[in-house]
C-alpha cells in the first residue's frame, strides 16, 4: 500500500489467495475434527491482532526500559485485568456447578475450564522465567512474538525460532529430571479462589495489576523528568486519514481505515482479551505457545534418527506419530504465523527483512535456544507460563512474572551495546527513534 492513496494489487491478491487457502485447508480439517478448524482460525485472529497493533510480550520490557514510554506495557497490564476479570466468572460458573480445578480432578470429573494452566511452581518456574526473559531480549521477541515476527518476513524469527524449538527439548527434559530431586519436589500449587474466594481473587489481582500501573505510570515520569523519554510515533500512512464529509463504501479511504490504519496498544490488548476468553469457552483450555514448540522439537529429532525412549517424552512422541497437522496448539501456531502476514500483505507492507549479520546471527540461536530452553524448564512462556496462569488465578503465573522481568532487564543490560536487540522489522520506525536516542545518550 502505498500512502498516495494506491492500493498494492499484488499483495491484495496474494492475500485474497492465502484467506481462500486457509478456507480450504480448515474444511479439510473439520471433516476430522471441527476443533481443529477452530484452532486455526484463532490462530490467524491472533496473529492479525498482534501485528496490526504491533502488540508483543517482550515489547511490554523492552520499550519502556529502551524509550521510557510505557504505553505497551499498561496496555499489557489493562488486558490481563480484561482477561482474568471474565476468566473469574467462566471459573466460578463451572464451580458452582461442581467442577474443580483440574489439578485437583479425579478421572471422570467436571474440570473448570482452564484450569490446566494453573500449576505448580518450584525452582524450576524460576530458572526457567529467567532463562527465557534473557533469550527473549537477545532473540528480539517472546514466543508469540517470534511467530508473528515470522509472519511478518523477519528473517532472523526464523532462525530464532528453529533453535526456539530444538532447546524446548532439553528444558522439557531437565524439568522432569529436576523435578525428581530433593530440591525440585519443595514446590506448590496455589488456585488463588481456593485462598480468597474468587471475589477476593479478582480484588487481589487487579490490586496487583494496578500497582504495576502506578509504578509505570511513575517510571514514565521519572523517564521524563530526566530527559530520557520517546513517544510512540506511527509511520505517517499508518495514522487515520482525515475525515471526509462525502463516506463512500468502496474507496480507498475505507480500506485504509479497515486494514492499514494502525491500531492501538490498548485496542490490540482488549482484542487479544477477547481471543483468550473464546479460546477457553470454544475449546476448554487456555491458549499456550511453547508445548507445541516440544512436539516441532522431537519431530525434528526424530527425523534425524533421534529416539525418544524416557517416560517424559511418551505422550509428546504419540502426539508427534499422530500427525503434527492434527495437534490443535501446532494449528494455531501456524495460524498466528499466517495471520501476521496476511496484516501486512492486506496493508500492502509486506518484505523480508535480512538486515542482520553473523554476529547477529548467533546472537539469535543463542537467544532462540535459551527461550526454548527456558519456557519448557519453566513449564511454559509469555502466553502459557504468564498470561494464560496469572489470568487462570494461579500463583504461579506471578512468580513466573517477576523471574521473566528479572531475565529480561538482566538480557538488556548484558547486551545492551553488544548486539541489535531491537531488530528491524515491525517495529522500523520505532527502531530509527531508540537509534537517534542512544547516539543523543553517547553525545552527553
Amino acid at each position: 500500500m502505498e500512502s498516495t492513496g494506491r492500493i498494492n494489487k499484488v499483495q491484495l491478491f496474494v492475500a485474497l489467495g492465502i484467506i481462500v487457502l486457509i478456507g480450504i485447508f480448515g474444511f479439510y480439517l473439520g471433516q476430522t475434527n471441527s476443533k481443529l478448524t477452530l484452532n486455526i482460525i484463532t490462530g490467524v485472529a491472533l496473529g492479525y491482532i498482534l501485528t496490526r497493533s504491533r502488540f508483543g510480550f517482550a515489547g511490554g520490557i523492552k520499550r519502556i526500559y529502551i524509550t521510557g514510554e510505557g504505553s505497551l506495557t499498561k496496555a499489557l497490564l489493562i488486558m490481563f485485568a480484561i482477561s482474568l476479570i471474565a476468566t473469574a466468572g467462566i471459573h466460578w460458573a463451572a464451580a458452582a456447578n461442581g467442577a474443580v480445578p483440574s489439578y485437583m480432578a479425579s478421572e471422570g470429573a467436571a474440570v473448570i475450564p482452564g484450569s490446566s494452566s494453573v500449576g505448580a511452581f518450584n525452582i524450576s518456574t524460576i530458572l526457567g522465567g529467567f532463562i527465557f526473559g534473557i533469550g527473549m531480549m537477545i532473540a528480539g521477541g517472546c514466543a508469540s512474538g517470534t511467530l508473528s515476527d515470522l509472519g511478518e518476513g523477519a528473517i532472523r524469527a526464523a532462525i530464532a525460532l528453529l533453535f526456539f524449538v530444538l532447546g524446548a527439548v532439553p528444558g522439557h527434559a531437565l524439568r522432569y529430571r529436576i523435578a525428581e530431586t530433593a530440591i525440585g519436589k519443595i514446590k506448590a500449587t496455589v488456585y488463588l479462589p481456593h485462598v480468597f474466594g474468587y471475589v477476593g481473587a479478582v480484588i487481589v489481582s487487579l490490586l496487583i495489576l494496578l500497582a504495576l500501573y502506578v509504578v509505570t505510570r511513575k517510571y514514565e515520569d521519572f523517564r521524563k523528568k530526566e530527559g530520557y523519554y520517546q513517544k510512540n510515533v506511527y509511520e505517517p500512512d499508518e495514522l487515520p486519514l482525515p475525515e471526509n464529509k462525502d463516506f463512500k463504501l468502496f474507496s480507498y479511504r475505507t480500506y485504509h481505515k479497515f486494514f492499514i490504519e494502525r491500531w492501538s496498544f490498548l485496542k490490540g490488548g482488549i482484542l487479544l482479551s477477547i481471543m483468550f476468553v473464546f479460546i477457553i469457552n470454544t475449546t476448554g483450555s487456555s491458549w499456550g505457545v511453547t508445548s507445541a514448540f516440544t512436539k516441532w522439537g522431537v519431530a525434528l529429532l526424530q527425523g534425524i534418527g533421534m529416539e525418544f525412549t524416557s517416560p517424559e517424552f511418551a505422550s509428546i512422541v504419540e502426539s508427534v506419530n499422530k500427525g503434527l497437522l492434527y495437534d490443535g496448539g501446532t494449528l494455531r501456531n501456524i495460524g498466528i504465523i499466517v495471520g501476521a502476514a496476511l496484516a501486512l500483505l492486506l496493508a500492502g507492507k509486506f518484505k523480508f527483512d535480512y538486515d542482520f549479520n553473523l554476529k547477529d546471527v548467533l546472537i539469535y540461536i543463542s537467544g532462540g535456544f535459551m527461550m526454548g530452553f527456558g519456557a519448557r524448564l519453566a513449564g511454559g512462556c509469555n502466553i502459557g507460563a504468564l498470561y494464560s496462569s496469572i489470568c487462570n488465578f494461579s500463583l504461579s503465573g506471578w512468580i513466573f512474572l517477576v523471574a521473566l522481568s528479572l531475565g529480561g532487564i538482566a538480557g538488556l543490560k548484558l547486551f545492551e551495546g553488544r548486539v541489535n536487540i531491537i531488530p528491524a522489522n515491525r517495529y522500523l520506525r520505532e527502531k530509527k527513534i531508540e537509534e537517534n536516542k542512544v547516539v543523543e545518550l553517547k553525545a552527553q
